[in-house]
This record gives C-alpha cells, structure tokens and sequence, in this order.
C-alpha cells in the first residue's frame, strides 16, 4: 500500500528518493570519518541520523507502509542538518541550531498531529476540536523540546564525570529559551500548513491502535 505520496519543494517522488540516498551516502560517510578519527561523539551524532533515514524502510517491513518520498527526504534533511551541526556549525554559526531545532520540531509536530488525529478517527467516543488539536501539537512539541534540553544537560554531567566531550552540546540558559521558540515555530508551521504530510502516518497509528482494541 502507497500513502504519504505528497512530495516536498516541487521534487518528484523519484528525485526525493534519490536524494535520501545521497543523504544516507554522506551520513556514512561521515560515520567512517568519525570512526577512524575515533571521536565517539561524531559517531553518535551522525551514526543515530543515519539509522533515522531508514525508518520509511523499516515502517514498510514492519507494517506494510509505504511511507512518501516527500516525508522520507524529510526525515533524512533533518538527520542530516543535525549530523552536518555535529561537526562544526553548531559552535560556528549561532542561527543554525534554530534551524536545526525548526525542522526537527516540524517532525515532532507531525507525530503528535498523527497520534491526536488517530484517536479522533479510531475511537466514536473521541471527539478532537480542531482548536484542541493545535494546541496538542504546540504542547507536544513542547514537551518533547524540554526533555531534549534535560538530554543535552545530562550528557554535559556524564561528560564531566567521565571525562571528554559530551555527546550532545548545551550552551546555556539562552540557548534553552531559543530552542523552544524555534521548537514552537516549527510546530506552528505543521500546525497550520502542513498536517496533510503525515495523514498516511496517522492511518497507521489508527490500525494499530484498532488492532490493539480488537476492533479490527
């Protein structure tokens, strides 16, 4: 089964998912630099993005989804803004963690839409107002924002217990305040324009949870 077709800045479903290859190609690549230059940080921040670009793949095994080129070059654009971060940009320039941040919270965003729209359209007894379903999304998104922050503060504690560099960079209160406004703009963004790319997403989270209550 195909869902999720809609594609992203014009590019065919063919060319998207070309370019998630070539996404996949330079992330592997820059694991086996981290690898060989044995910086343990680099291999996380890039090797976990990596895995990320294979979810369409691993969703269509597990579950007979087939996931849009558009969404996957989506989740591979992310991964790879993080990873490329990883190795310098993130200390260099100071905009490009809240772009990082927006696109990442755009994805966020269309997780929580799908798990709010699968309840809605799953159970009789659920009735979601559009105006609730915005709001859900915004504190989603949130929510997933500060147990991020709380991740790069423990990773900085690990980091100076054990020694080294931690794995996730944290500079300051500030930058906690700038992380969230851009997780909330990326999540305004999904909430008024873009919930129509993760629909297919929430089809799925809708059969299993039908599945789950055997109504199905």
């Amino acid at each position: 089964m195909t869902e999720d077709s809609d594609t992203v800045l014009g590019l065919s479903e063919r060319r998207c998912w070309h370019a998630v290859r070539v996404i996949q190609g330079l992330l592997a690549l820059v694991v086996g630099y981290a690898l060989v230059t044995v910086d343990f940080g680099l291999v996380v921040n890039a090797g976990i993005p990596l895995a990320l670009t294979f979810l369409p793949r691993l969703v269509r095994r597990e579950f007979g989804h087939e996931m849009g080129g558009g969404l996957a070059l989506w989740i591979a654009a992310a991964a790879f803004l993080h990873a490329v971060g990883a190795l310098g940009p993130y200390e260099r320039f100071g905009w490009y963690d809240s772009v990082t941040h927006t696109v990442s919270a755009t994805l966020v965003a269309g997780v929580g839409y799908a798990v709010v729209d699968a309840l809605d359209q799953s159970a009789e007894s659920v009735d979601v107002p559009g105006e609730f379903r915005f709001v859900f999304i915004l504190i989603f998104v949130l929510a997933f924002g500060v147990l991020w922050e709380i991740g790069e503060f423990a990773s900085a504690g690990l980091a100076s217990v054990v020694g080294g560099e931690p794995v996730l960079a944290q500079y300051g209160t500030s930058d906690i305040v700038f992380d969230l406004l851009y997780n909330a703009f990326g999540a305004l963004l999904v909430a008024l324009w873009g919930t129509g790319y993760f629909d297919g997403v929430s089809r799925l989270v809708g059969r299993r949870v039908d599945r789950s209550d055997g109504t199905s």
